[in-house]
């Protein structure tokens, strides 16, 4: 598998195996398929495992990768994540450290390789869920000094809140190693926290690139929408159900290519410019043979790459 340059960490696979599927977010699997499809993406080469304890019933990822890696010695390198919406407990600092110790006892490591910020940071009024500026600064000043202990050897955030308060983490001080950032054909969210505001996403991977800070493509699939079909139970008003349908354009593309949705969504990720990886979010060895077959093939030809962004400008 192709390695790329992630900064502090080195060089990683181009693809990351990630825990919501097999923590049983995008639809169901049980505990020993999750456990070989773990094993099964490491013997093909993937380096890196992307955990969070929201990931599943009662850390369901956290504790698939803890059994997984019981008794191996493999270097692959771990990243979990820690929430802090912004409520009555106000003790940032105290809640970053008790969930790494937490995510480490279900993981069964000593440190993270990767620490991200699992909370969006809104722009100005109020948003649940989400925190302001100055609690991003004393969320960073943590996991700086978690770093500095080694307890972690790099931290980041999740890039997918109000675009210019993302774009001005990128390049504040102190700065994240890492972001994880939606890269898919059609740029479709799933979600969204701030109406009326566009994700910029492109933008946020331009910004990251240019301050140094390394890109985690997310939701290649577009949680299901740029597949075949939705393989669990949605609801109409669900977002991802509005995104399915409006990718019909983007299935018939894939399937005058001779090839699935899913396969050139993931090709599509793996040749998008700036990003230092894919994360997967496979729930079976099925799906991850699909993957790991996506990016075996090869990048996406300049011409394959224009119809695609053509058909996101249509949109």
């Amino acid at each position: 598998m192709e390695l790329r340059n992630f900064g502090r960490l080195g060089q990683i696979s181009a693809l990351t195996l990630g825990g919501g599927g097999i923590g049983g977010v995008w639809g169901t699997t049980d505990r020993r398929e999750a456990v070989a499809t773990v094993h099964a993406a490491l013997d093909a080469g993937i380096t890196m495992l992307d955990l969070a304890p929201a990931y599943g019933t009662d850390f369901e990822a956290e504790r698939v990768a803890g059994e997984a890696l019981r008794g191996s010695a493999t270097d692959v390198l771990i990243t979990s994540k820690v929430g802090l919406p912004d409520d009555t407990s106000r003790d940032f600092a105290a809640r970053i450290r008790s969930g790494l110790t937490a995510s480490l006892a279900r993981i069964g490591r000593d440190h993270l390789d990767l620490f991200l910020l699992h909370t969006q940071i809104r722009a100005a009024a109020a948003v649940p869920e989400t925190i302001g500026w100055d609690e991003y600064h004393e969320a960073a000043a943590e996991f700086e000094r978690l770093r500095d202990e080694g307890l972690i050897r790099a931290w980041g955030i999740t890039a997918v809140g109000h675009p210019d308060r993302v774009i001005d983490a990128l390049g504040d001080a102190p700065r994240p190693d890492a972001a994880q950032v939606i890269v898919n054909a059609l740029d479709l969210n799933g979600w969204w926290y701030f109406d009326g505001v566009r994700p910029r996403s492109d933008d946020i991977v331009r910004s990251a690139n240019e301050n140094g800070v390394q890109v985690m493509g997310i939701r290649a699939v577009a949680a299901g929408a740029l597949t075949s079909g939705i393989d669990r139970t949605t609801e109409a008003t669900d977002p991802v159900a509005h995104d399915f349908a409006r990718a019909g354009s983007f299935r018939k593309l894939a399937a005058e290519w001779g090839t699935s949705p899913a396969t050139l969504a993931h090709r599509f990720a793996l040749s998008a410019p700036g990003v230092s990886t894919v994360v997967l979010g496979v729930k079976n060895r099925a799906e991850l043979d699909e993957c790991l077959a996506a990016e075996a093939a090869g990048p996406l030809s300049p011409s394959e790459m224009d119809a695609l962004w053509a058909l996101r400008t249509a949109r």
